[in-house]
């Protein structure tokens, strides 16, 4: 199984697993809460087929690589991505961050910069700030409900997945936009998690303000969402990225849930791997 270990203040072997596939310009592509790197099998083949070397990675805590109990907020996420860009010496490469993981493209490009990386895409991405605070009215998250979903992974977590992966695949007024199996799927990988990082994610992506990352991007972005999401709405995420990112595309997937690389991946195949050849 390909890992790499990674650097640790505390004596604490992490150990983060990856896969790596294909030739050509590479594209790291980053998972979402609460999945892994398999949740992108709908992209992998018709990227290394399209000519790119495809790395997917499972953030710590979930998937195959290690579940400390510590080190679940966006600048070790990025320290964490730094080290696998490092340890396979990838250049000019394309970040895809999935939901949470677009919040990893926007902390590591804000903290590391752009010189090994050529091109951005949220996709579906919690960016650029959810919390609804006083000099942030808007934000669609209140640490009520933060608190509300807590007490229900406590509570029940494999319960509280079982719903989550249904409005994660049905778009809003609509039904389940895939089959049951792809469903089932996303939910058993979501239940071998770490219950902690569970826990701990959701507190960063909830929390995390993410402006001044995305000021900083330069590189070509493209900003992939569906216009039906009921877990991050376009609204009031990917809408906000593509005015905050100078230059910034946009694709909108009509009819697209939150999960929109399973329901919808043919249309956001080819948005990503046409925004991928372009330059």
């Amino acid at each position: 199984m390909p890992h790499i270990t990674l650097p640790s203040a505390d004596n604490q072997e992490v150990r983060l697993h990856y896969q790596d596939y294909g030739q050509g310009k590479p594209v790291v592509l980053i998972h979402g809460w609460p999945l892994s790197g398999r949740s992108w099998e709908a992209q992998i083949l018709p990227l290394v087929e399209a000519g790119f070397r495809v790395i997917t990675y499972d953030r710590r805590g979930f998937g195959e690589s290690s579940q400390p109990w510590s080190g679940y907020d966006y600048d070790t996420f990025a320290k964490d991505l730094e080290a696998l860009l490092d340890a396979l010496t990838l250049q000019d490469v394309t970040l895809v961050g999935f939901s949470m993981g677009g919040g990893e493209v926007a902390r590591y490009l804000g903290l590391y910069g752009s010189k090994r990386i050529a091109k951005a895409v949220f996709a579906a991405a919690v960016t650029p700030y959810l919390l609804k605070t006083d000099d942030h009215p808007e934000g669609p998250v209140t640490e009520e409900a933060i608190a509300e979903k807590d007490a229900a992974i406590r509570a029940d977590r494999l319960a509280f997945l079982e719903k989550f992966t249904h409005d994660f695949f049905t778009p809003k007024g609509g039904k389940l936009a895939v089959s049951e199996a792809q469903r089932a799927y996303a939910y058993a990988i979501a239940t071998l998690a770490s219950p902690k990082a569970t826990l701990d994610c959701r507190h960063a992506f909830s929390r995390t303000d993410f402006r001044g990352d995305l000021r900083k991007i330069t590189i070509p972005t493209l900003v992939l969402h569906g216009d039906s999401d009921a877990i991050v709405p376009f609204e009031v995420s990917g809408h906000h990225t593509h005015q905050l990112v100078k230059g910034c595309e946009l694709h909108l997937i009509k009819g697209g849930p939150h999960g929109c690389n399973v329901s919808h991946a043919a249309e956001f195949n080819q948005a990503l791997i046409s925004f991928m050849k372009r330059g």
